[in-house]
Formats: C-alpha cells, structure tokens, sequence
C-alpha cells in the first residue's frame, strides 16, 4: 500500500514574492551565522557602557561612583558594590560573548542585569531593554552557535 500523497499547499500570487524572500533568507542566515551576530551586537551594547565607567584599562570613575550613588541608587546593594560589578560585569562577559565561551551564561547575567536596570533605574526604556532581553533569550535558548569557542570546548 502506498502512502497517501498530501497536496502542496496552495501558493497565492501575492504570497510568492515573500516565499521566494524567505527561502534566499533561510538559506543566506544560518542560525550559526545569526548567533555570531547577536553576540557581538549585544556585546558591543554592554562593552560600550562599561567603557564608559572607566579610566584606562579598568580603573573606575569618580563619576562612576556617583552615578550609582546618585541616578541609579539600587536597593539592598552599596552603590560602590554594584558600580564594580556591573563595570567588571560590562567588560567580563562583553568579551566571553564576543568569543563565543559560556554564552548562556554571559546572555543571563545580562538578561539579569536588563531587568535590574528596566525596573529600578530606567522603567520608561522598556522598549529598548525588550530589544536587548529578546537578542538575550535567543542566546540563552539556542547558544552561541557553530562559530563560538562553546562548540570547540564542548559547551551545548
């Protein structure tokens, strides 16, 4: 007995266009090649910002400790405390994104450190920290692809 052959679904003119788009998509954009672009894109945003806070290679701003102090005053953490962990965390993780090593845990910190800032700092910038979570759930979802050291060590 032979299988039962199911149509092709229909394809409208209208459509095909798109259908054609897509499938030159697909086919240009691996997922590995759109994971080497989301780490450094989303690398780049936090690297910048903990460049910012230094002098030099890594020493931290007067201004710096201000700013935390002042603008953006967390709870439950000294303000010199989170103005060295988030200024060492910018730089530590930015790097491990761009090399592709312990990706999901570099994309959750920074997905930690997104919802920190979206809620008790900058609560009106929710549209450009769900830009920033959605790039970061993709990285902890599916990884940092073929082209990261994740996959030369061994790292799912």
């Amino acid at each position: 007995m032979t299988p039962a052959l199911t149509p092709a679904p229909a394809v409208h003119p209208l459509t095909r266009p798109f259908d054609l788009l897509a499938g030159v998509a697909r086919k240009a954009l691996p997922d590995d090649l759109l994971a080497l672009v989301a780490r450094l894109g989303i690398a780049s945003v936090f690297f910048l910002s903990g460049r910012t806070k230094v002098d030099g290679l890594l020493h931290i701003t007067d201004s710096t400790y201000s700013l935390f102090a002042d603008e953006y005053a967390l709870p439950l953490i000294p303000s010199d405390v989170a103005a060295h962990l988030a200024t060492y965390s910018e730089h530590l993780f930015s790097i491990l994104l761009v090399l592709g090593l312990f990706t999901r845990l570099s994309a959750l910190v920074f997905l930690g450190m997104t919802l920190v800032i979206e809620v008790f700092v900058y609560p009106d910038a929710w549209s450009t920290h769900l830009s920033w979570a959605a790039i970061l759930l993709l990285l902890i979802a599916k990884g940092g692809g073929r082209f990261s050291l994740d996959r030369v060590v061994g790292i799912k």
